[in-house]
């Protein structure tokens, strides 16, 4: 007992911080693959500017460290937080990775070349092909171009061919109605398909696709340590290009994410490759990150009360670093507009967030000073306020959560389940608050997670009725 005290690593400082034992760990792990389990509001970040720090420090150099993250609004943030330091490594995306993996020789396509192929279809092909006639079973038009954008999009990704299109039109085990939809999605990917090859070019899919070929022809590779940010948003394919690595090159790799946080299975992010991380690279080794310094305590503990509910998520034993009473505030109202000035007229610091944009469009009409930050759920991951606004918490297709079902088609590329989605969705709102937030909803239309709340939480949900008092 007195040995493991004495054996027990000193807290790692870095940039005159300490952090905390569990960061300190994550920071001095020596195993080659490791994962960091990192609830929201942990640091993070911070962890992974240690660590680079811990590398810089113990024989690695600038150039063979590499970060990765998933966009390019992530990637150049944290370009920004190492630079502050003088620890600027490379930092890219996966899809960066792969182009530089592939060289030069490569035409990549306009992003939103699967877009147009899809309006140009729905405007003028469909009706060359008496394909039109299929409309007649579809309800929403919208939608359906939503659903071919991200079923072609995941087909790519998993690197399908189209022999697995003609097994799923054969399959008799698959709905009418749904082999309608198939048909339409088949016929434009086709017409993709031709587009990319006319022009001489690969999509985004492509790129990882054929990068994972590439690496079994390299003779080195550049980077002896990767970092991974958000682990929990890597699709198949983007672990078998890693995986590869690992295996050819014995590249050491760090993976820090939350399967708390996992909001775009809809893009191929498949939660098995975070919460069976050890299955996927044997004699690895799960450190999780146990302090939250973000949110209050009654938010931590509702959230993870919350997110358990769904299946295969990790149990965590988050710590709350401070209470703040009334932090999760459910508000009644009205009329939007009214309701929410009078909601705003006494804080500051305010996120507003929506499920989709839609949600915001009114209230970005308002004239009000700049202590406002709208945006979607989505875009929202990663950042911080002192007060949230949750908007739209009602019982609507288009409510949150959103109603409008994918999964159908969508499962029979991977396991989708869209309510657990919207569940994670739910989480990641009500951890961006750093003191306070509110939930708008409508008095008889509450959405499931509001009712859930109430009835399992009334003594620590506040309550704001508009329709019976103005404040």
């Amino acid at each position: 007992m007195y040995m493991n005290i004495f054996l027990m690593p000193k807290k790692y400082i870095f940039n005159n911080k300490k952090l905390d034992k569990y960061q300190t760990k994550a920071v001095l792990c020596k195993k080659p693959v490791y994962l960091v389990v990192a609830g929201a509001g942990s640091g993070k970040t911070l962890t992974i500017e240690a660590k680079i720090d811990y590398l810089l420090k113990n024989n690695y150099k600038k150039e063979e460290i590499l970060c990765i993250s998933f966009t390019n609004e992530t990637v150049n943030s944290l370009k920004s937080r190492l630079q502050e330091n003088n620890n600027l490594v490379d930092v890219k995306t996966f899809h960066r990775l792969a182009l530089d993996i592939l060289g030069s020789g490569y035409n990549i396509s306009s992003s939103n070349l699967l877009e147009y192929i899809i309006e140009e279809y729905f405007e003028s092909i469909i009706y060359q092909d008496n394909t039109y006639k299929l409309l007649n079973y579809i309800d929403n038009i919208d939608n359906l171009k939503n659903i071919i954008c991200t079923f072609i999009n995941q087909f790519k990704s998993l690197n399908l061919t189209i022999d697995y299109f003609l097994y799923l039109l054969s399959s008799k085990a698959i709905k009418t109605e749904e082999k309608i939809i198939l048909v339409i999605i088949f016929k434009v990917y086709i017409i993709y398909q031709e587009e990319l090859k006319s022009e001489n070019k690969i999509d985004f899919n492509d790129m990882i696709n054929l990068a994972i070929n590439k690496v079994d022809e390299l003779t080195r590779f550049k980077y002896s340590y990767i970092i991974i940010d958000e682990y929990q948003d890597t699709s198949k394919m983007k672990y078998l290009l890693i995986k590869k690595i690992v295996d050819r090159f014995n590249t050491k790799i760090m993976a820090v994410g939350d399967d708390y946080q996992l909001i775009y299975s809809f893009t191929g992010s498949n939660i098995s490759l975070f919460t069976k991380f050890k299955k996927y690279f044997k004699s690895s080794k799960i450190i999780k990150i146990k302090n939250n310094y973000r949110n209050p305590s009654d938010i931590v503990e509702i959230s993870k009360r919350m997110i358990l509910k769904n299946r295969n998520q990790i149990n965590k034993r988050l710590k709350a670093n401070k209470n703040i009473k009334d932090s999760i505030i459910v508000v009644y109202y009205q009329d939007l507009i009214k309701d929410f000035e009078i909601i705003i007229k006494d804080i500051d610091n305010i996120m507003v967030l929506g499920r989709n944009n839609k949600d915001l469009d009114l209230l970005k009409e308002l004239n009000i000073e700049k202590n406002i930050h709208y945006m979607t759920i989505h875009s929202a991951k990663g950042l911080e306020e002192d007060n949230v606004i949750v908007l739209n918490n009602i019982d609507d297709t288009l409510g949150f959560p959103n109603k409008i079902n994918n999964s159908d088609i969508l499962s029979y590329l991977f396991n989708y389940n869209q309510m657990e989605e919207e569940r994670r969705l739910f989480f990641v709102a009500l951890t961006r608050a750093k003191e306070k937030v509110f939930l708008f909803t409508i008095k008889g239309k509450e959405s499931i997670f509001v009712k859930e709340l109430i009835k399992n939480y009334k003594y620590k949900i506040k309550i704001i009725d508009l329709n019976q008092k103005k404040l």
